[in-house]
Formats: structure tokens, C-alpha cells, sequence
């Protein structure tokens, strides 16, 4: 944001409080005050996942201070102007691989997000429980945890997702954008109505683990079977609210309610697509003009011409100009979470390096204390911001710890797909 000092957010921090000037925001002084007590927490930032798409080999050895803010949306320098304390960072790999190949990529992931602290001791700290992460960000450490963001990642294998955990992994997301054997997903044909037997057990698995059940990219059904089954709170680590934005990626207001008596939390995603419902009905009429155009091998006006598909893609996009999205927009899901569910219910999960474009006003990590001052100017006081921020994911974490603390008793979980829910070899 333009109040940010640069030379502020080039010093070292003693605690991840943000960089910005009293005079040029009134509610400045109260963001770092609420900052320098409880740590900022985003639910999920793609920057591993974007590191290894465009640095390819070079994610291991570049320089994470400072990199260029056109191609990323997270460096060292940012989170520090952010007041960023802790950072689930999304370890993710592609729904339509393999899923054996999944888990290889999934565990190249994990090294490079191990990395991070392991490169900048001094900036990164890893954590995996509430208070070693309080403790990190009393440090002046960003605390560093792990999401696994996807069903298909642990390749059907109970062992598999343990070897997870056991190498820090705070969450899995029970499926990404495809229905898996034992998960619906919100973005493809449902098959089995929610959760498998199998999937139930896996819920029971993360809980005994102490790991989060993510429900952010499945079906409602799968919504309303995790939390029938899950004995510790959910999380839904980047959606928003569907009452404003009417994208199954988002939270009903019925579901709402379900996670207010698990005790779970919403961290509110910028996605646009999933923040504006302008922009979510745009996208699906420019999806249309696209194959409408051309749609090899045998449809599209201009198939065979992908320079006239080009140009009347162009002229389309001219007469129907993309609409904006703003900061205000994600702070009115914030509010409508807040609303149905209640304060402590809802947290920030930005999606940072997992979309190509964000609303106006949060184009990177260094943007947080200008959402938690918009929030203020709408009258939220200082403890319910606290609430947002991080107080709530951490109450979450502590209390997914004691239900794992209550298991400890239990043995592994077992069983295949196909032992469980019946599926013949």
C-alpha cells in the first residue's frame, strides 16, 4: 500500500508488525498494536507452488528477499511490510496427475517450503503447533506451516498422509478441483454424495494426527460429512461467503452455521471469481466466447485461425470490460461471515500465488493492514480484529491439539478404498 515506508520494511523487524505511517492512516497505529500482540495468519499462499512453476530449478538457490511484484506476490521484504506472523504455505500439486506421481511432488513441495526457514533462519520459523507458532512470531519470526491442498496427494494411503505430518504438515484438503474416490469436489460431477467410508476415516485420521480437515474445494456434501464426522473444528483455509458470491468454491449460509457449532473457522479467499459475483458471471461468458471461437479440433468459428479468435476475443473483451474488484468487495464476505457465523469464525486465507489476478487495493502480502483498517473504518474494534487476524485459527489449532492429545490412545488408522467402501479389485 502507497502509506508503506520502504526504507521501515527493509529493517529487521522485532516483531511482524506493519510498516506504515500514522499520518497517512488513521487506523495505523491500532493495525500494529493489534499486530504486535497476535500474529496475522493466512490460511493459504501458493508461493512454493508458484516458485517451482516459474524459477523451475532456481527456486532452491534465488534470493527470496526482494522479487519482482508483476511475477510474484510474496517475498521476505512484503510479509515483513505485511505484519505477516504466520503462514500456512499451500503445498499443491496438480488434481489431474497421477496421484502416485502426486505424492512425489507433493513431498518436493514439503523440501521447498522446509526451505524457506532452513535458507532464513533469522525471517522463517517452522512451526506445527499454536504455541510454537506464538512463539515464532514473539521471535519476530514469520512462522511457516504446511497445507497439504488436495485428497488425491496421499494416493489413497492412510500411511502416506501420516508421513505427512510426520514431516510438518498442518492440513489436508480433502480434494482440490476433482472429485476423488473417496471425496466430491465443488468444481466436478459429484459420485458419491459427499464422503466415502474411506473418506470418513481419513477425517478420523486427522484428527487423531492433530492435523486440520481443510473443506475448502469440496462439494457441499463433503461440507456437511466432514463436519458431521470431524471431532475437532474445521477449517475452510481460502473460501468466502456464497451469499455474496454464488460459486460453489464458496460458503452457504447453512453451511456457515454448521461450522459456527464445530467451533471451525472461514478464512476469506481474493480470488476474484470468488469475491465478486460480476466478475464470477464475466468469466464464465468470456470462457464461452473463448471455445465459441475456438474449439479445436472440430468447433469455434474461427478454428483453424487462432489469430482471428484472437482478435474477436479482443473485440468481445473491449465491449464487455472485465469488472473490477476491490478490497471493500473482501471485506464484505469478511462481514457476512461475521454476521452468520460469529467473530470467531472467520479468518484471512488470500490464495496469494495461486491466482492470476486480485482485487484493487491487495496486489501482495505487504497489503494485510489495509483490509484490517477498512474493517475499523466499518467499526470493528480492535479485539475482533485480533479475532480475524489470527486469534481464531489459533484457538482452532489449540483445539485440534487436544482432541489429537484425546486419541493418543487409539491405533493408526487402516484400511484401503477398497476395503472400506467396498470397491471391487
Amino acid at each position: 500500500m502507497k502509506s508503506l515506508s520502504l526504507s521501515l520494511a527493509l529493517l529487521p523487524l522485532v516483531l511482524a508488525a506493519p510498516a506504515v505511517h500514522a499520518a497517512a492512516d488513521p487506523y495505523a497505529d491500532r493495525v500494529a498494536k493489534v499486530l504486535k500482540a497476535t500474529p496475522l495468519i493466512d490460511g493459504h499462499n501458493d508461493w512454493p507452488e508458484a516458485l517451482a512453476d516459474k524459477a523451475k530449478e532456481g527456486r532452491w538457490t534465488m534470493a527470496l528477499d526482494r522479487l519482482d511484484p508483476a511475477t510474484f506476490h510474496t517475498d521476505i521484504e512484503r510479509l515483513r511490510a505485511g505484519g505477516v506472523g504466520g503462514q500456512f504455505w499451500s503445498v499443491w500439486v496438480s488434481a489431474d496427475l497421477p496421484e502416485l506421481q502426486q505424492v512425489k511432488d507433493t513431498l518436493e513441495q514439503i523440501d521447498l517450503a522446509h526451505s524457506f526457514a532452513r535458507r532464513y533462519p533469522s525471517d522463517f520459523a517452522f512451526v506445527t503447533t499454536a504455541a510454537e507458532l506464538r512463539a515464532a512470531h514473539k521471535a519476530g519470526r514469520v512462522a511457516s506451516l504446511l497445507g497439504v491442498e488436495g485428497g488425491g496427494q496421499i494416493d489413497g494411503s492412510l500411511a502416506v498422509l501420516r508421513s505427512y505430518r510426520q514431516l510438518g504438515a498442518s492440513y489436508l484438503t480433502l480434494t482440490h478441483a476433482r472429485t476423488i474416490a473417496w471425496a466430491d469436489s465443488a468444481t466436478d460431477n459429484p459420485q458419491h454424495d459427499g464422503l466415502t467410508p474411506f473418506g470418513e476415516a481419513v477425517v478420523h485420521e486427522l484428527n487423531r494426527l492433530g492435523m486440520l480437515v481443510d473443506l475448502s474445494h469440496v462439494s457441499e456434501g463433503t461440507m456437511l460429512d466432514a463436519l458431521r464426522v470431524s471431532k475437532a473444528p474445521v477449517i475452510f483455509s481460502h473460501s468466502s461467503a456464497r451469499a455474496i458470491c454464488n460459486t460453489p468454491r464458496n460458503v452457504s449460509d447453512a453451511v456457515l452455521t454448521q461450522v459456527a457449532a464445530n467451533g471451525g473457522v472461514v478464512m476469506v479467499n481474493y480470488a476474484p471469481q470468488y469475491v465478486s459475483e460480476a466478475r464470477r458471471i464475466w468469466s464464465a461468458a468470456r470462457s464461452a466466447e473463448v471455445a465459441r471461437y475456438n474449439a479445436p479440433p472440430f468447433g469455434g468459428l474461427y478454428i483453424g485461425d487462432p489469430e482471428g479468435a484472437k482478435a474477436a476475443l479482443a473485440a468481445w473483451e473491449k465491449a464487455n470490460p472485465e469488472p473490477v474488484v476491490t478490497l471493500a468487495q473482501v471485506a464484505d464476505h469478511i462481514d457476512h461471515i461475521a454476521k452468520v457465523a460469529g467473530v470467531d469464525h472467520v479468518g484471512i486465507g488470500s490464495d496469494f500465488d495461486g491466482v492470476g489476478a486480485l482485487p484493487q487495493g491487495l496486489s501482495g502480502v505487504q497489503t494485510y493492514p489495509a483490509l484490517l483498517a477498512e474493517l475499523m473504518r466499518r467499526g470493528w474494534s480492535d479485539k475482533d480484529i485480533a479475532k480475524l487476524a489470527g486469534e481464531n485459527v489459533l484457538r482452532v489449532m489449540a483445539a485440534a491439539e487436544k482432541v489429537a492429545a484425546g486419541m493418543a490412545g487409539e491405533p493408526a488408522g487402516s484400511g484401503t478404498v477398497a476395503a472400506l467402501d467396498g470397491v471391487k479389485p
